[in-house]
C-alpha cells in the first residue's frame, strides 16, 4: 500500500494525470455551480411566491450556503462520480509507465461505461449512507463514533469502487472475477479508507480521487504478479 502510494505520488507530474486533474476540478466545480444556480432560482421563486420583498439578496445568499454545504456533504460522492467518467485516463496513464504489457491488452469501457458505472457507484454511496444514517445518529453522542462509522462505511463502498474501476479494463464480467483478480478484502478496505480521509482533507481533496485511482491500479496488478493474470 505505502508503495502504490508512493508510485502514484511520483506519477502526479505526468502530463496525462495533470489533465485529469484539470477536468475533473473543472467537471467537479461545474456541477457544484450549477447545483448553486438552481438552487438559487429555485429560492427566487419561492420567495416571490412567498411574496416576500428583498427575496433576491436572500436567495443568492442561501443558494450560495447551500452549495459550500452540499459540497463539503457530498464532495466524495460527486468526486467518485466524476473520477469514474475520467478513469479510464489515469488507469491507462499507470499501465503505460508500469505495466505495459497489461496496458497493451486493457480493453477500455470509455466515457460511457465510466458515466453508467458513476451513477451506480453514486446509488450505492447515497443509498448505504442512508440506511446507515440512523446508526450515525445514534453514535452521535459518543463524539467520534458517528465519523468513525461514516467512514468505515465508505472505506468498504470506495475500495469496491477503485477495484473494479481497474478489474473492468480487462475482465468483462466483473460479477465473475477470477480469484488472481481480486485484491484482499483488508487490503480492499484500506485503500478505501485512505481514500476516503484524503477526501476529507481540504485541498488535498481535489488530489485524492487521482491518487486512489492510481494506487488501485498498482495494487490490482501488484497482486497479478503474485499470481499471473488471466
Amino acid at each position: 500500500m505505502l508503495q502504490a502510494f508512493i508510485l502514484s505520488i511520483s506519477q502526479l507530474s505526468d502530463r496525462s494525470i495533470l489533465l485529469v486533474l484539470l477536468k475533473t476540478l473543472s467537471l467537479s466545480l461545474a456541477l457544484f455551480a450549477i447545483l448553486g444556480v438552481g438552487a438559487y432560482y429555485g429560492l427566487v421563486w419561492l420567495f416571490a411566491w412567498l411574496d416576500w420583498s428583498g427575496g433576491g439578496f436572500a436567495a443568492a445568499a442561501a443558494a450560495a450556503i447551500i452549495a459550500i454545504l452540499t459540497g463539503l456533504l457530498l464532495f466524495r460522492v460527486v468526486a467518485m462520480f466524476v473520477l469514474n467518467i475520467f478513469s479510464d485516463d489515469i488507469v491507462d496513464a499507470v499501465e503505460r509507465r508500469h505495466y505495459p504489457q497489461q496496458a497493451e491488452a486493457a480493453k477500455p469501457p470509455g466515457y460511457l461505461i465510466g458515466m453508467k458505472m458513476g451513477i451506480a457507484s453514486t446509488g450505492r454511496a447515497i443509498g448505504y449512507n442512508i440506511l446507515a444514517s440512523p446508526v450515525y445518529v445514534l453514535l452521535l453522542v459518543t463524539g467520534v463514533g458517528a465519523p468513525l462509522a461514516f467512514f468505515i462505511v465508505n472505506a468498504i463502498l470506495i475500495g469496491r469502487d477503485l477495484h473494479d474501476m481497474v478489474a473492468s479494463r480487462h475482465i468483462n464480467n466483473i460479477a465473475e472475477l477470477p480469484t488472481n483478480w481480486r485484491i484482499g478484502k483488508a487490503q480492499r478496505f484500506i485503500l478505501g479508507l485512505a481514500t476516503a480521509l484524503l477526501l476529507a482533507i481540504p485541498v488535498v481533496n481535489f488530489l485524492a480521487p487521482i491518487l486512489a485511482a492510481a494506487m488501485a491500479t498498482h495494487l490490482v496488478h501488484r497482486r497479478g504478479e503474485e499470481e499471473p493474470l488471466s
